[in-house]
């Protein structure tokens, strides 16, 4: 076989395959937040089908039950944590501001 032949060739790599974040067992509702904070990054976004590895179906179920979850004050709608930490280490100065040249 020459050369050009090979490239067209698939690679038998052998791939294990991943089980679906969701079993065929688990309800998608709002009331389960177990299953609902696994689709939710830590800024509160919901993260997308790619990351997830969800059929379209199960996406979009995540996704109402996520903001239903959201309107009835079960979860956040954003996470700031991060912000109120900068806050409180940031030193204030109330002192006539000084330009060095």
């Amino acid at each position: 076989m020459d050369k050009s032949k090979r490239l067209f060739l698939k690679s038998k790599r052998s791939f294990r395959r991943r089980l679906p974040p969701i079993g065929s067992g688990d309800r998608i509702d709002y009331r389960n937040m177990s299953l609902i904070s696994r689709f939710i990054s830590e800024q509160g976004k919901i993260l997308s089908r790619r990351v997830n590895r969800l059929t379209l179906k199960q996406q979009r179920l995540i996704t109402i039950a996520i903001k239903q979850a959201r309107i009835l004050s079960l979860l956040p709608f954003l996470n700031n944590e991060k912000q109120f930490e900068r806050t409180e280490s940031t030193p204030r100065t109330t002192g006539p501001r000084i330009r060095n040249k």
